[in-house]
């Protein structure tokens, strides 16, 4: 709890105490028999709550006049100020005091709901670099703002530091905390070459990195970035609480002021339509509805920071918990982009199969190549002239002729192959016009892929997938995933008309949501109602275009995304409703007279609170 908090605590905390001692003395003799000239016997028990109310309202008093005088006259402060000074008025000064007082019973709930989301953030925000170790001439190492460095600069981390701008280590071998920023617990081995980025911590060596991008393009400032403006993208919620505030506040003073004197001028009972339209007043304070469903939000981005979602605002968060359309880009978004052996089918033995065509992909850097000797992961025979054949394979010729690649290089030489059931990418080998074998090769499915489709299903949203694999790769990933429509064979291009065609084709109700790797898939992630990004948290492009980064690369928190969404959304409508019934049905009963002051209090911040109480219920867990 911070400073601030527990200060207002204590305030609190000694005004109910003095509230209590003056209230209980005044009920037991009645402090206004204490001076018994019944024209001066109200000072005695005004100076006394007078000091309580000036204890817990002074900055109410102090925020209103400050207001006023910048010309914002009708806010919840005014409301306050009117209310008590003129319960004050009529000798009312028990109810005066214990407006404020519970006035700000609500307002510390409600700064100590906001500071325990803030601490959901916190994590985020710690990776903010504090200084930047400049290399100049001479060797001199200069203390500078991370802002201060320029592009090609070299830059000294020393071990504990934090990386404070984005680069490639040009000298020194470490190993980095990337947690922070990717969710990945263990620490990156990193060296001469290798690019790191700004946020991740230096654990072991110092190294030198020259710099490739300035503070305000770096991927700590664009995160931070996002994560500070999150609250000026408003929902459509927040927008209309706004409002309704702006116009509803004078609106509520004008009418006390119309009961006041129509209800005094009929009865010519002034005191008793004074204190019905004082009880008007403070029932009719929008604190519940001003201060819950903003905080609702910020809980919910707040609980989503946490989890390793970074939202840029809660009106998408409100669309998000609208989308029942999921379409997602393949290649690094449902599957790793990194292919693997997945069947070898040899005619001699595996081993032999594979040297041989490790000797003929030995010098492609294609990741078919490199993932056939990365699997051999023995030493390769340089003695073979590899041939490049496009669109079929490779040759290669040495002590044996070696054919390595697709249906069409076999039967170019008029190779007998057998074709195996598996789905995938197959390469086929032959030794002197002999068949070895074949080996399937496929890109991975990502961990919690299947689950997260699964629980996206049982919510009863609508999973697509755009990919520009062949139909029998994209039928099997959609298969094993459980993903209800495919589509395939498509260029980046097309998959902008795709989205185009899938966003025509919805009802007006409905939203679509894309999930790409935020490099490729920008134009996309861009046209559709709701963009998530899946990792490349490193990427421009991760964080511009999209609406929603799921820092972590995990799947699995694009359901507790949705999951988070649904529940902030659901208690905003709860508030709005408690809100307004309850302050509706006790305005009806001030009207009449049978609310009295006591009751429109209880009413005002009994509201307040419970509505910032069910708020809180955002931050609870949720499973993946």
């Amino acid at each position: 709890m911070s400073k601030k908090l527990k200060k207002n605590l204590i305030r609190i905390i000694v005004s109910l105490v003095l509230f209590g001692v003056v209230f209980s003395v005044d009920l037991a003799i009645g402090l206004d028999s204490i001076i018994k000239n019944n024209q001066i016997n109200w000072i005695l028990p005004l100076g006394l709550y007078l000091i309580i109310y000036f204890i817990i309202g002074y900055d109410v008093l102090f925020k209103a006049i400050r207001n006023i005088i910048r010309g914002q006259i009708f806010d919840e402060n005014f409301l306050m100020c009117i209310a008590t000074i003129g319960a004050l008025c009529i000798k009312e000064f028990p109810e005066a005091v214990a407006v404020l007082l519970f006035y700000q019973v609500g307002e510390w709930f409600q700064s100590y709901a906001v500071e325990k989301s803030r601490k959901s953030i916190a994590s985020i925000m710690d990776i903010r670099p504090d200084y930047a170790n400049l290399l100049k001439e001479n060797s001199i190492i200069e203390q500078v703002e991370p802002d201060q460095v320029k592009i090609g600069d070299i830059i000294i981390v020393h071990p504990g530091e934090k990386i404070p701008l984005d680069g490639v280590i040009v000298k020194g071998i470490s190993t980095l905390d990337t947690k922070a920023l990717t969710g990945e617990s263990l620490p990156k081995e990193v060296g001469k070459g290798d690019e790191v980025i700004s946020g991740t911590i230096n654990l072991t060596s110092t190294i030198e990195v020259k710099v490739e991008k300035e503070y305000y393009d770096c991927t700590v400032s664009k995160i931070l970035e996002l994560v500070e403006n999150a609250s000026s993208k408003k929902s459509s919620s927040e927008k209309f609480v706004s409002k309704f505030a702006k116009f509803y506040t004078p609106i509520v003073v004008i009418g006390a002021v119309l009961l006041f004197v129509l209800g005094g001028a009929i009865s010519s009972s002034w005191t008793d339509w004074l204190v019905r339209a004082l009880n008007f007043l403070v029932i009719s304070c929008p604190c519940a509805l001003v201060i819950s469903v903003p905080l609702s939000f910020f809980s919910g981005i707040g609980v989503a920071s946490k989890n390793g979602i970074l939202i840029k605002g809660s009106s998408y968060l409100e669309n998000f918990n609208k989308v029942n359309i999921f379409v997602f880009d393949k290649t690094g978004t449902l599957t790793k982009g990194n292919f693997v052996i997945s069947q070898i089918n040899s005619t001699t033995t595996d081993d032999e199969l594979l040297k041989y065509a490790a000797i003929a992909e030995n010098n492609s850097s294609h990741p078919i190549a490199t993932s056939i000797t990365k699997y051999y992961g023995k030493e390769i025979s340089n003695d073979y002239e590899l041939t490049n054949i496009s669109g079929k394979g490779i040759i290669a010729k040495g002590k044996e002729t070696i054919l390595c690649g697709n249906e069409k290089l076999m039967k170019e030489y008029n190779i007998k192959y057998v074709k195996p059931t598996a789905v995938g990418t197959i390469v086929y080998v032959a030794v002197n016009d002999k068949f070895l074998g074949s080996i399937v090769i496929s890109d991975e499915i990502k961990e919690n892929a299947k689950d997260m489709v699964e629980s996206l299903n049982s919510m009863g949203a609508k999973t697509i997938m755009l990919t520009g694999d062949n139909e029998k790769i994209a039928s099997h990933i959609a298969k094993q995933l459980g993903i209800k429509e495919y589509k395939y064979s498509l260029l980046p291009q097309n998959k902008v008309k795709e989205l185009d065609k899938l966003l025509n084709e919805k009802k007006d109700k409905e939203k679509l949501c894309f999930v790409g790797d935020g490099i490729n898939d920008a134009p996309v992630l861009m046209r559709a109602d709701v963009g998530v990004s899946m990792g490349n948290i490193g990427s421009d492009a991760a964080i511009e275009a999209s609406d929603i980064v799921l820092m972590h690369d995990d799947l699995k928190c694009l359901s507790k995304a949705k999951k988070i969404a649904k529940k902030t959304l659901a208690i905003v409508k709860q508030n709005i409703v408690f809100t307004i019934s309850v302050k509706v049905v006790v305005l009806i009963l001030s009207l009449f007279g049978i609310a009295n002051m006591w009751l429109a209090i209880m009413s005002d911040v009994g509201v307040s609170v419970l509505a910032i109480l069910n708020s809180m219920r955002v931050n609870g867990k949720y499973q993946d």
